[in-house]
């Protein structure tokens, strides 16, 4: 009698990391919702100045100090500039991403989300001329379809909240194929946690002026607010947190798992998302519209698996 091979037991760490991932990235998310939504806290650009003032400080920290990984320095300044070009394209996504929050649902947010690698197979083949099998770009259509389908059942639709989504999540694609071109070589090639540390800060020097001109005294507008309910620099605090420990944790479960199950958990990571959100905000939803969203899901699955059978 053969004995069947026995699996080796997930390590409770990974376990543990993965849990925190889909916490942080999931509670930056709902809180950011509610922060802009449901406190009336209407500040988004300031409060993605927040989230990377706090990425530099605890960047800095996890590296510097805590040695979590090795400090990769910047060994040029055409090196530096190019990581610059990446944080303005990275910080736009971000600003994008959160004015959106203010006029739609998180679950419509995750759907039009969703779309990122649409967005990315698009600027690859114009930008670098990269060719998928025909296969792999058919697998698209159900990704977009979903979404226009999802618009049109969706309840709390908003023309100017959708536009801000599509824009964050066309940049977000755009600076994953930006960041291929401008860090490709060995020498310049940065891991996530180091990249981090460098656009952070450059970051906060761009969001400051948008802040001051765009969100005029939202500083002393905070301070009221914080005079009246002291809990509201308890909510940026633990915001602008979770925004840094969604860039660690995520550098985390990409080291210690494989590219397929972090592709499985980022998947089924959006649905869980757009579960915990209607339950909290109570928004509506329609038949419609959780149809487009499981077209979409399923068609990122479908282009994942394609991708990896034809690359």
């Amino acid at each position: 009698m053969t004995q069947q091979p026995t699996t080796a037991p997930i390590p409770w760490t990974t376990i543990g990391m993965v849990v925190a991932w889909y916490g942080s990235n999931i509670g930056v998310l709902l809180l950011n919702k509610y922060l802009l939504t449901n406190y009336g806290f209407k500040y988004p650009i300031f409060l993605t100045l927040c989230h990377m003032t706090a990425c530099t400080l605890f960047s800095y920290i996890a590296i510097a100090l805590m040695k979590v990984v090795p400090l990769q320095t910047v060994k040029s300044k055409v090196q530096f500039a190019k990581i610059s070009g990446l944080s303005v394209v990275f910080c736009f996504s971000v600003v994008c991403g959160n004015v959106s929050l203010r006029y739609l649902p998180v679950s419509f947010n995750q759907a039009i989300g969703a779309t990122t690698p649409f967005f990315t197979a698009v600027f690859a083949f114009f930008i670098i001329k990269k060719r998928e099998a025909w296969l792999t770009y058919t697998t698209l259509i159900p990704v977009v379809t979903g979404v226009i389908i999802a618009s049109g059942g969706e309840p709390s639709f908003h023309l100017f909240g959708f536009i801000m989504c599509v824009t964050a999540t066309a940049a977000r694609a755009f600076k994953s194929v930006l960041q291929e071109i401008l860090l490709s070589s060995e020498g310049e090639r940065l891991n996530s946690m180091n990249l981090l540390l460098y656009m952070a800060p450059i970051a906060v020097t761009c969001l400051l002026p948008a802040t001051l001109i765009m969100e005029e005294n939202v500083v002393g507008i905070t301070i009221d607010l914080a005079r009246k309910d002291v809990k509201l620099i308890w909510y940026l605090f633990f915001n602008s947190s979770l925004a840094y420990f969604v860039n660690l944790t995520n550098f985390l479960v990409t080291k210690h798992t494989s590219a397929l199950t972090l592709q499985v958990l980022g998947n089924a990571k959006g649905a869980v998302a757009v579960v915990v959100s209607i339950l909290m905000f109570k928004n509506p939803v329609s038949l419609m519209g959780m149809v487009g969203y499981a077209l979409t899901v399923l068609g990122v699955i479908l282009y994942s698996e394609a991708k990896k059978r034809y690359s």
